[in-house]
Formats: C-alpha cells, sequence, structure tokens
C-alpha cells in the first residue's frame, strides 16, 4: 500500500523502509502486526502495544518484539517516527519563521493573516457537519453531571476557562490541562456521569491518550475540537468539531477553540436554562457578599 505524507518530500518512510526490507522474513503473527501498523499508521499513534496485540489477535509482547525487530527501540520510538512522517510533529520555531518570511513587516499583513485566520476558523465552525456534530455534543453535555475539559499547553488555558464557562451554567467543570504524571492526580477526579471535552491539535501524546483511556474505563463520551480532520483520536470521540488551521505551516492560533467551547456553552445554557439562570443567581449573590458595597 503506498502512503502520502505531508513532509514526504523532506522526512524518509524509515518504518515502511524497515518494513519492506524485512517483510518476507516475519513469521505470521509478527507480519500481521507490521501490516496492521503500515495500513492504520494515524489510528496507532493513540494505541497501546496491549491494543496493537488485540486488534491484531497477538499479545502485548509480539508487539514490542515486532517493533524491535524493525529497528526500532520501543514503541514510542516507533510513534515518534510515524509522527514525525505524518507530519505531526512541527516545530514552533520553523512556523514563526514561515509566517515571518511570509508577512515580512508589514503590520497590515499580520492583522490580515489574523483576520483571516479567524474568518476561516469561524466558516468551518458553520459548516453542516460541524454544527450536526455540535448540536450531538450540547446534548450530551447538558446530560452530564460534570464536564472535563483536557487540552496542554496554551489549550490547557483555554481548557481552564471552558470549565470555569460550564460550572457558570450549572455543569461542574473540571480542567485536565497537567503534563507528565501530575495528570494522572487530576484524572482522579473524572466520574461516571461527566463528559470529556478534548482539546487536540497535533500528535497523540501520552497525556491524550492517558486521558482518553480513563475516559473509556468509565464509560464517559468524549468530545473532541481538533485542528485536522484525520487526527489520530477521532474514531474515538461521540462528537467532533474540526477547526483546521488555514495554513499549518503558519503560527498556531488558538481562538478557534474558544470559539467552538464558547458555542458549545451558549447551546447548553439555553437547553438547560433554569439551571444556568439559578446558577447565575447564586453567583451574583456570593458576589455581593465579597463584595457588599460594589455597585
Amino acid at each position: 500500500m503506498s502512503h502520502s505524507s505531508p513532509l514526504s518530500s523532506r522526512v524518509k518512510d524509515r518504518f515502511g523502509a524497515q518494513f519492506a526490507k524485512r517483510k518476507d522474513q516475519l513469521s505470521p503473527g509478527p507480519r500481521a502486526v507490521a501490516e496492521f501498523i503500515d495500513i492504520n499508521r494515524h489510528t496507532v499513534l493513540g494505541l497501546s502495544a496491549l491494543e496493537i496485540g488485540m486488534e491484531t489477535g497477538t499479545s502485548d509482547a509480539t508487539v514490542i518484539r515486532t517493533i524491535q525487530s524493525l529497528g526500532f527501540t520501543g514503541l514510542r520510538d516507533l510513534k515518534d517516527t510515524l509522527a514525525t512522517w505524518l507530519g505531526q510533529v512541527e516545530s514552533p520555531i520553523e512556523k514563526m519563521a514561515n509566517t515571518s518570511l511570509n508577512l515580512g513587516d508589514d503590520i497590515n499583513s499580520a492583522i490580515d493573516f489574523t483576520i483571516d485566520s479567524q474568518k476561516a476558523a469561524l466558516d468551518a465552525l458553520g459548516s453542516e457537519e460541524n454544527r450536526d456534530n455540535a448540536a450531538k455534543a450540547i446534548r450530551l453535555i447538558a446530560e452530564a453531571t460534570g464536564v472535563g475539559i483536557f487540552g496542554i499547553a496554551a489549550s490547557g488555558i483555554i481548557a481552564d476557562y471552558g470549565a470555569r464557562l460550564f460550572s457558570r451554567s450549572g455543569i461542574p467543570g473540571k480542567a485536565y490541562n497537567r503534563t507528565g504524571v501530575t495528570l494522572a492526580e487530576s484524572l482522579l477526579d473524572m466520574r461516571k456521569g461527566d463528559v470529556l471535552i478534548m482539546l487536540l491539535h497535533g500528535r497523540a501524546h501520552r497525556e491524550a491518550t492517558a486521558t482518553l483511556a480513563e475516559a473509556q474505563r468509565l464509560d464517559i463520551p468524549v468530545v473532541m475540537i481538533l485542528g485536522r480532520e484525520d487526527a489520530p483520536l477521532r474514531p474515538h470521540a461521540a462528537a467532533s468539531l474540526v477547526l483546521p488551521r488555514q495554513k499549518a505551516d503558519k503560527v498556531a492560533l488558538h481562538s478557534q477553540t474558544m470559539f467552538a467551547l464558547e458555542a458549545l456553552h451558549i447551546g447548553v445554557s439555553m437547553l438547560t436554562a433554569e439551571r444556568s439562570l439559578e446558577t447565575l443567581d447564586r453567583l451574583v449573590t456570593m458576589r455581593k457578599n465579597i463584595r457588599p458595597f460594589s455597585r
């Protein structure tokens, strides 16, 4: 099977080359593993060795041995290689350089770039497919007992903002925006009956896959706000909004994520108007108690 990568002119297909060279030497089990990886490169980014083994009728040990026999140190090395080839590992330095080179020192061009990016995001948000998915997401959230919002780096700030929005509508919001092992502690707050919103723009990193795995364990519906249609974790979403950046090789803007979260929040608030108004009334009362002399 032939593959094409956005970076194929610059990045060698290391996995494809290794598989082609050793394909005839693999026994049936490892060959099935290698073929599955080759055909499902995006999906593999979000799977564990155990999950790949379940998909191929083998064990996680067979998966790891197969990966190592193809010249990789382990699953992480393989995923990093596939992600680079698929174009999901993008340097912010390279993006800023491309943006600066394209815009030059013209301030108006910088303003136009920002405005055009926002317009493109709003047009995408208003598409029929995104409207259908937004409606589905709003119904899921309206029936939930809580909303968790996952995002790290810049998206982590937006996740915190989104959690506060939903809390104002009477649905307890929690931001899962830590990185590394400290994320595990915050995931202990996830409860059956919640809805998880994931803010994803690039590769399926460990924090994202760990958060998704916990949601699946608890049978929690997942809503994804994505920067690309072929995001590797998208098949696991009950509803997904795709808001691609206008030019993927330019500086990433995050306002489209806020647009989507605010649209979901307004929709939920309208669907649960009585609860939202009661919560806002309590909020106003508590503010008055804190600042009794404010006007």
